[in-house]
């Protein structure tokens, strides 16, 4: 069974009980921090859900926040069923598996050899 993750970027939720309103707000507390982003690149970590973030960056929104990772980040993985169709959708079992046949190699034949 395949398991799907699915999370949440609270950063905007905790900016928010911080009194922090913008992602601009958070260049010079990230800087004393040793972390040198382009405000353009927090914007985007505020604003999307990132897919990776280093972890450095990671502590640092935590100490700036004064929250947790748990906080920061929350998710949920669920099981999912891959279902494979052996019948087609009306049920009949008669219907071949096209999976199973291969390709007949063609043959060429000139118009002279007639």
């Amino acid at each position: 069974m395949k398991r799907e993750i699915e999370y949440q970027w609270r950063v905007r939720e905790l900016m928010a009980r911080q009194h922090i309103k913008s992602s601009a707000d958070l260049v010079e507390p990230l800087r004393e921090r040793g972390i040198t982003l382009s405000p353009s690149q927090i914007y985007r970590l505020v604003a999307q859900d990132p897919e990776r973030i280093a972890f450095k960056v990671l502590v640092a929104l935590c100490d700036i926040l004064h929250c947790e990772v748990n906080d920061l980040v929350t998710f949920t993985a669920t099981e999912t069923r891959t279902i494979r169709r052996k019948t087609a959708a009306n049920g009949s079992p008669d219907i071949p598996d096209l999976r199973n046949y291969r390709p007949v190699r063609a043959r060429v034949i000139d118009e002279d050899d007639g």
